[in-house]
């Protein structure tokens, strides 16, 4: 995987250009796109109710692509990118785990899996990547595990318990979100984790202008998000063993300052 371009802005009119000019193959691709973007946007001015209609199309056409993986061995391999790196920081079967964004289960079989039954709780704002979730357990004949698939409206997490989750994880929402979902999670997710877990999340990072391209992908410092952790009376550090994994996305851990529980 190439080097992330950690100063570029891709909403410029110049870098659109370019890049139009050096992948022209892909201009046709991404007319259409916009065009139906544009369009799912006059429909669904509310963010979430966009997106969510974004994932309806794009699950149609291909679950594998709607969580962004345009080949079954990349699915794989993001999959496993992402569990190893949670069982390399210490996930373990008696934890309980909230996955934010689960999408068609391409870590979450694994998580499944390895955890103990009843154990994983996974959440999506869209039911029809639920229903391919659905499937996956079924390929992978984890049906005993007894894992729980919801749909959500919003990312208040209203709905679940106090101090419940050991591990919270959400790997490219943040990078599909602007900031006030963001905040919305923030604000909200301390009071579902346990004390001593954590949440981690990965996001699109720029040490640039900060900026979104046809509203599916956000861009943001690192500071930005560090700090809007904290006003919602979190700690997060920026974890830099994830930068070495071949994934263009940069991750944050939070967890719950010293001294005690957010509410």
């Amino acid at each position: 995987m190439p080097a992330k371009n950690l100063s570029v802005n891709r909403s410029a009119l110049g870098h659109r250009v370019s890049y139009a000019l050096r992948h022209p193959q892909r201009v046709p691709r991404h007319l259409v796109r916009a065009g139906r973007d544009a369009w799912l946007r006059y429909r669904y001015p509310d963010h979430v109710a966009y997106y969510r209609a974004v994932m309806r199309s794009d699950t149609r056409t291909s679950p594998e692509a709607a969580v962004g993986s345009h080949s079954h061995e990349r699915w794989l391999a993001l999959g496993a990118m992402q569990f190893d790196y949670l069982l390399g920081h210490g996930l373990r079967p008696e934890h309980r785990m909230l996955e934010i964004g689960c999408g068609n289960l391409r870590a979450g079989w694994r998580f499944i899996s390895h955890l103990e039954p009843g154990h994983y709780y996974g959440i999506d704002i869209s039911p029809d990547i639920l229903a391919a979730a659905q499937d996956t357990l079924v390929r992978q004949g984890l049906q005993g595990r007894l894992p729980t698939l919801t749909p959500v409206r919003d990312l208040t997490l209203r709905f679940l318990p106090d101090a419940h989750f050991d591990v919270v994880h959400a790997h490219s929402v943040f990078s599909h979100s602007p900031l006030p979902v963001i905040e919305e999670c923030l604000a909200h997710v301390g009071r579902v984790m346990a004390p001593g877990g954590w949440f981690d999340f990965t996001f699109d990072r720029t040490e640039g202008m900060e900026h979104q391209v046809l509203r599916e992908d956000f861009y943001y410092r690192t500071e930005t998000l560090i700090a809007l952790a904290e006003k919602h009376g979190l700690a997060a550090r920026f974890m830099a063993d994830w930068e070495e994994l071949p994934h263009g996305q940069s991750k944050i851990r939070v967890t719950h300052r010293e001294g005690g529980r957010t509410s």
